[in-house]
């Protein structure tokens, strides 16, 4: 008895000095929590406290009785979504664009990397890098704009073009469902390669320039610097940035989709999101949309998963 009041004093003791310990800390570096304390707020405010909504998916949710008076369903939108006619044609599209994009967005923007680390004249290279940086920042609505005032078949850059050949009945690219993703993946290369780019060069200014001394003395060609030096330097970003786009197979972007699609497009334009924007959002069937945007999260973290799980046992570098 007389060991047990000794034990759980000390115990109590050492819970006091710990929080006094973290109080004083918290005091000598207040300026520093001071500076996190608007952005945690932000992040559990807009990413953490939304979660409770996620229970709107297993509800038949009524703005009127709100969240949680809504009557519970269980999985039935979950089943709705899955005998659904459009259920594979969507995913089917999404996954296709996907896709295409992840095998051209990629290799494109390493290689304007590796391409712009190999120029020695400075001034075109910045030169290079802003027309290449620039298009990032042209908003969504401006760039299919543009799209379609160049590539329209009667006055556009590309009705022209058609015109000079002699060509009498051009394609009209906009409309047609064949041209839709290619389309789609093109244009977001353009508008994106060169802010991916910045990522790798950031990653190859970091190798040591002797080891292209070394390089050179060897005699070893330009093609053999860049396999030998330059892609075991970016190979880490490159998986994760690899595993990242894989988690986001499933969540191809809506506003351009949306701003691309037409009557005329749609057997391969349709893809998740504007399909839960119509069915969920215009038809207010919120419980609808909030379970084909959970599924479609959990399908992200899985894949996620499983990438990086394949690329830590193939290589030496993960997300986690």
């Amino acid at each position: 008895m007389d060991l047990n009041k000794i034990i759980v004093p000390s115990k109590r003791l050492d819970t006091r000095f710990s929080l006094n310990t973290y109080a004083k800390k918290i005091k000598r570096h207040w300026q520093l929590y001071l500076i996190i304390a608007l952005p945690l707020a932000f992040l559990i405010t807009f990413n953490y406290v939304p979660m409770l909504g996620v229970q709107i998916a297993f509800k038949n949710y009524s703005p009127i009785k709100g969240i949680w008076n809504s009557p519970w369903v269980g999985m039935q939108h979950f089943t709705l979504f899955f005998n659904s006619p459009y259920f594979w044609p969507v995913i089917k599209n999404t996954l296709k664009i996907s896709i295409y994009a992840l095998l051209v967005g990629t290799p494109a923007t390493i290689l304007l990397a590796l391409a712009l680390n190999e120029v020695k004249n400075r001034r075109f290279k910045r030169i290079v890098q802003m027309a290449t940086y620039a298009p990032y920042f042209i908003s969504t609505v401006v760039l299919v704009g543009m799209m379609e005032i160049i590539l329209s078949p009667t006055t556009g850059l590309y009705g022209q073009f058609a015109h000079a050949l002699k060509i009498s009945t051009p394609l009209d690219l906009m409309g047609s469902p064949s041209a839709f993703p290619s389309l789609y993946v093109w244009s977001g290369v353009w508008q994106e390669t060169g802010y991916g780019a910045v990522l790798y060069l950031a990653a190859l200014s970091n190798v040591n320039p002797e080891l292209y001394e070394a390089a050179r003395i060897d005699g070893a060609s330009r093609l053999q610097k860049i396999i030998h030096i330059d892609l075991p330097a970016i190979q880490s970003t490159i998986i994760v940035l690899f595993i990242l786009s894989i988690g986001g197979l499933l969540g191809v972007g809506f506003e351009k989709a949306f701003l691309l699609q037409n009557p005329l497009n749609l057997s391969t334009s349709e893809i998740i999101a504007t399909y839960v924007y119509k069915i969920g959002l215009v038809d207010a069937n919120f419980s609808f949309a909030v379970a084909v945007g959970l599924f479609n999260s959990i399908i992200g973290f899985i894949l996620i998963l499983c990438a990086n799980f394949l690329a830590k046992r193939l290589t030496d570098s993960s997300l986690f």
